[in-house]
């Protein structure tokens, strides 16, 4: 009998609990009813792994089924020896024992009951609780038909008009709670439409006056245009009386020399000697030239020099408008009537605020050669054709950009060596190899050095050492009334580099240190 009922389980499904209908042999080894697996593995699908009910060994992809025909015929054998039934009192639950709440068809007697699972099961049903780590922390109990007993008293059965009433009363509240955020929201509504109209007002106040101002800055160029002009043609024309009068008289003493020139021909044409002797004493003296007897023409330049003056004041008057035209830009990027919006989190997002730097010459180093539409800054072995100018960084490799940033800016930098990736005031200075002139060497400059081996920040001469994956390219972003740099490493991801807090209280100008003959960093342009 005990060899019979080995028989039995060793030949039959753990899913169904019944001998084995089609048997098959997954990978791990154990066997199923084909049918029994393959709704298992059905239900599985949507989780997309697949493992064996008894072990938990998962397969990906699901297995291929295919029927077993040794334990097929196996099967077959002891069916037809009339074994196939198990004693009832040995595996089947009687009416007065706890069945099994897993097993489908006859039930197997339930080994115990789970307080947590509200249910009963086989030996078999209750493996997982033992393998599986989430159901071993559930309390299990010998069999009990009574398991609601267990359950503490909150959750004991109420009538559903209790329950409605409970209910009802956390629905009023949440219901009190939304109508207070609509309130709140709706007066932050209003407040805003308010802030509309006042920024719009303000604008359109401010178009107003500008326009204004500019009408009256371009009608007192007109008017010192107007004034040049009519001076220059004063001038010419007094000049130009004076010379003609000059030529008038010279050509009225041209006729008159003409003419006594044509009274002596006519008297030294005479062939009468007495005739020739009686006529000359009455011809006239010649009368003094009251002019020099040549014109000397001074070398002048004319109006020349006053083009040179008019263009020395559109000079003046270009410097003058680009700084008030920072000033104005500075001012603008103030009117900020809500918080600022968060730094981006991605590459994308930081593209939209991506601005073209292009490198001014007048600031490079003059071992600095300038290429790419002034993008790009490579350190040479000898000097460029650069001329003298105060802007020019004379003892540090250094080079600023054209272009003044305000507000929010993003921009990225491809290195080749040796590269400080840096953001300086305009008047950071310029002569001489101090600290006052270096980038991130003093208070006026933040930089960040990139060199083979990682990273380093400086601001005010004081540098940190930072970790972070090796890159060539360095992006950039600054929100200037924010007080917020970020550098970042730029690959396949962005990494954060360093991050800078701070308050800006000029406009800042990108700018590079290349410190390796043969270095270079280039300004990419925004993709």
């Amino acid at each position: 009998m005990e060899q019979n009922q080995l028989d039995r389980e060793t030949l039959s499904c753990s899913i169904c609990l019944d001998l084995l209908k089609d048997p098959v042999a997954i990978p791990c080894g154990h066997s199923y009813c084909m049918k029994c697996i393959k709704n298992f593995w059905d239900e599985e699908d949507k989780k997309g792994i697949h493992s064996c009910p008894q072990c938990r060994e998962t397969f990906t992809p699901r297995p291929v089924l295919k029927r077993n025909t040794m334990l097929a015929a196996l099967v077959e054998q002891l069916k037809k020896t009339g074994l196939q039934a198990a004693p009832a009192d040995l595996c089947y639950a009687g009416p007065e024992d706890v069945a099994c709440d897993f097993c489908s068809g006859r039930k197997l007697k339930a080994i115990k009951s789970c307080l947590f699972c509200l249910a009963s099961f086989c030996e078999k049903h209750l493996q997982p609780h033992y393998d599986v780590a989430p159901l071993k922390k559930h309390k299990l109990v010998e069999p009990s038909k009574n398991l609601q007993e267990n359950i503490c008293s909150r959750h004991d059965t109420v009538s559903a008009a209790a329950e409605r009433t409970e209910r009802q009363r956390e629905l009023e509240v949440r219901r009190e709670n939304i109508q207070q955020r609509i309130q709140d929201r709706e007066k932050d509504v209003k407040l805003l439409q308010q802030e509309l109209e006042a920024i719009k007002h303000s604008a359109d106040k401010t178009v107003e006056d500008s326009e204004k101002i500019f009408t009256q800055l371009i009608r007192l160029l007109q008017k010192r245009s107007s004034d040049v002009k009519q001076q220059i043609r004063s001038q010419q024309e007094t000049e130009g009386s004076r010379v003609k009068e000059l030529q008038e008289k010279l050509e009225q003493e041209i006729t008159e020399l003409k003419r006594k020139d044509a009274e002596l021909k006519q008297l030294s044409d005479t062939e009468d000697h007495n005739q020739f002797l009686h006529n000359y004493p009455s011809l006239s003296a010649l009368s003094e030239s009251t002019h020099s007897s040549s014109i000397k023409i001074r070398p002048l330049s004319y109006f020349e020099d006053v083009t040179a003056a008019v263009s020395e004041l559109r000079d003046q008057l270009q410097d003058i408008l680009r700084d008030a035209w920072t000033n104005i830009s500075l001012r603008l990027t103030e009117v900020d009537v809500l918080l600022s919006e968060p730094e981006p989190k991605s590459r994308a997002g930081f593209l939209r605020y991506s601005c073209e730097i292009t490198l001014d010459p007048n600031t490079a180093y003059r071992n600095l050669l300038l290429s790419e539409g002034n993008r790009k800054v490579t350190f040479m072995n000898q000097p460029q054709s650069y001329s003298s100018h105060p802007d020019r960084f004379t003892g540090w490799s250094q080079v600023l950009s054209r272009e003044s940033l305000t507000g929010r800016c993003y921009w990225e930098v491809e290195r080749r060596k040796g590269v400080f990736v840096a953001v300086a005031y305009k008047n950071i200075s310029r002569a001489g190899g101090g600290n006052e002139c270096g980038f991130g060497a003093n208070d006026k400059s933040w930089a960040l050095d990139c060199y083979q081996g990682g990273y380093e920040f400086g601001h005010n001469s004081i540098w940190t050492s930072i970790s972070g994956p090796g890159s060539s390219r360095v992006g950039v972003y600054l929100d200037h009334r924010a007080g917020i740099l970020s550098f970042y490493s730029v690959s396949e991801t962005m990494t954060l580099l360093h991050r800078v807090q701070t308050t800006f209280t000029q406009p800042l100008h990108a700018g590079v240190y290349v410190y390796w003959v043969g270095g270079s960093a280039e300004f990419c342009k925004p993709k």
